[in-house]
């Protein structure tokens, strides 16, 4: 039997810069709202669960070494649904395993389409965006059925390009589009060579967004100072400071958990960064071990408005992952086996296998924002004893988390070395 390759590109890109003027629409522009007629907060959930449970096993197989971090779990995830969508049996089971998808195909697709109007929903304070596209060779047969539930669920657009004839023009259309929906973040996710002529399918996700924190760090107080990247060794990086604002806060005796929301509309999705900092300089080895995503939803519920002065450091960060032998080893090694994977919900055949998944993403923190959610509430103080000012000071090794209100992780990394 002959075997063609189908290649998955999947892209996750995190613009983090402030915004003076209200936010210019990019890329997607204003994506069709996708079916979600009859889409419950339990299908949102199962698929927000099954996310952060992937994220989680994901970012323990990237702490193993002592680099930064960072990834798109939501990206990968929603990537990797279009192509369960056209996996069966074993292929099928294992993607399943991976990526802990729903039982139920129905809540998965209307979870899944639920997020991405969600995520899409225009605002006015941030710019959050994700899009999803598929790239086919003209003339290869794609089961219409297939194409429907993509289309209707995820969003993905299809476009026929000649991979056969046109190997280095269809890369750099793909490409384009990366660089489009990404306001040019994103360049060359996918370089010479990794388009063949053996190529059939291509499957592309993009997620951007751009946005201001609720209350900004100001220029004038950020300073050069020691950043721990071990208890004996500092490198100088400039570190910002707010001193007396009230934030969710909780800790224990192993982290200080610190909640940072992002400006957002009345009425919009609220997000926000979660920062994970061990109370000991060396401690971060010792609780990504023990991380789990119960322990993150136990820090969650114990966050509580708390006066904090915080120092937290500018970072900037490009990571590139080819993500087959992580995927492989977390338990799909048969999507990657030419043969043995079966994708034939796609083609109605067994002719298809994974060569490639590519993930990209980019990130910025500065004083002026990185994501957006405004926490809104109703206080009601009286006079007591002046409170104690938590010191939350962020000069060493932390885990932190890009989240929107329904906890999803939209992205997650880890700071070892913001220099």
């Amino acid at each position: 039997m002959r075997y063609v390759m189908i290649t998955f590109s999947i892209l996750s890109v995190l613009l983090l810069m402030g915004c003076v003027e209200p936010p210019v629409p990019h890329g997607p522009g204003n994506p069709s709202r996708l079916d979600d007629t009859g889409a419950t907060l339990e299908d949102v959930n199962a698929v927000v669960d099954a996310n952060n449970r992937f994220a989680i096993d994901l970012y323990k197989r990237y702490s193993m070494n002592n680099e930064n971090v960072f990834f798109s779990p939501y990206s990968i995830s929603s990537a990797m649904a279009m192509v369960y969508e056209g996996a069966n049996g074993q292929t099928a089971d294992e993607i399943k395993t991976v990526f802990y998808y729903p039982d139920n195909s129905t809540s998965m697709r209307l979870g899944y389409a639920k997020i991405y109007n969600t995520l899409n929903k225009p605002s006015n304070n941030y710019e959050l965006s994700t899009a999803n596209a598929l790239w086919i060779q003209k003339n290869y047969h794609i089961e219409q059925n297939y194409l429907n539930v993509i289309n209707k669920y995820y969003g993905g657009k299809v476009t026929n390009l000649d991979f056969k004839s046109d190997t280095e023009g269809s890369r750099k259309t793909i490409n384009s589009w990366v660089e489009e929906q990404t306001n040019d973040k994103i360049k060359n996710l996918l370089p010479t060579g990794s388009i063949t002529p053996a190529t059939r399918l291509v499957l592309t996700n993009a997620i951007y967004f751009k946005g201001k924190w609720v209350k900004q760090f100001d220029p004038k107080d950020t300073q050069k100072k020691d950043f721990f990247v071990s208890p004996s060794k500092t490198v100088d990086v400039d570190m910002m400071s707010l001193t007396g604002e009230q934030f969710n806060y909780t800790e224990d005796n192993d982290v200080q958990v610190l909640e940072l929301p992002y400006d957002s509309d009345m009425n919009n999705n609220k997000l926000s960064m979660l920062i994970i900092l061990p109370k000991n300089k060396s401690g971060l080895s010792s609780v990504e071990q023990s991380l789990t995503l119960n322990k993150i939803n136990q820090w969650r519920s114990g966050l509580s408005k708390t006066k904090v002065d915080v120092s937290f450091p500018k970072f900037k960060m490009e990571t590139e992952y080819t993500l087959n032998n992580d995927l492989a080893d977390m338990g799909m090694p048969t999507a990657f086996i030419p043969g043995a994977a079966d994708f034939s919900g796609m083609t109605g055949n067994k002719d298809l296998f994974i060569s490639k998944v590519v993930h990209k993403a980019f990130v910025e923190v500065n004083e002026e924002g990185t994501e957006a959610a405004a926490a809104t509430g109703v206080g009601m103080l009286m006079t007591v004893a002046v409170p104690e000012v938590k010191i939350f000071n962020a000069n060493h090794p932390f885990i932190f988390i890009i989240q929107d209100d329904n906890g999803e992780i939209l992205f997650m990394g880890r700071v070892s070395n913001p220099a």
